[in-house]
């Protein structure tokens, strides 16, 4: 695997969260040979739901998901016959709005993270909220009246409303 230049991918100074900041890196590829009964090993083994498939360069040429194995698909398919082939990418430096909106728009949960057209990791939709995870809901107070004795004018308001049949 190619090594990454360390300053690529990392927050940039306007605070903008870069994908390589969620992604995980330690990514398992497969290629389009193996079986799915190998994949579905893999998946089982290391907890994942997603592996980019790769040719010879470490290119992206498909991908394949937990759910593309939930059908029943023999054991001796090789991947090249079920997998993703429009598989959709993202560049390791992007922000990561790029991507959620990506997902969004394609109703899919997982994108291949590339740097100089290799593989480099892979994003999941539970690697997105993270960001808000920890950002909790807090409702700002509601306005009181005041100590001093201000609003006069709602109280005025709410009298003769009440006044009127």
């Amino acid at each position: 695997m190619k090594k990454v230049p360390r300053d690529v991918g990392t927050s940039s100074e306007s605070g903008l969260v870069k994908i390589a900041d969620l992604m995980t890196a330690l990514v398992m590829t497969v290629t389009r040979g193996q079986s799915v009964g190998h994949v579905r090993e893999l998946m089982a083994r290391h907890g994942v739901h997603s592996l980019p498939v790769v040719n010879a360069e470490n290119e992206p040429i498909g991908i394949v998901t937990s759910t593309d194995l939930v059908e029943t698909v023999a054991d001796e398919t090789l991947l090249g016959q079920i997998m993703t082939r429009e598989v959709l990418t993202v560049p390791l430096y992007a922000d990561v709005h790029i991507a959620a909106r990506i997902m969004r728009n394609h109703h899919v949960h997982h994108l291949v993270v590339t740097h100089e057209k290799e593989v480099v990791g892979v994003l999941s939709s539970f690697d997105l909220l993270r960001l808000v995870e920890n950002k909790r809901f807090v409702p700002k107070n509601m306005p009181t009246r005041s100590a001093k004795g201000g609003g006069e004018r709602r109280r005025r308001e709410d009298g003769a409303a009440e006044e009127q049949p």
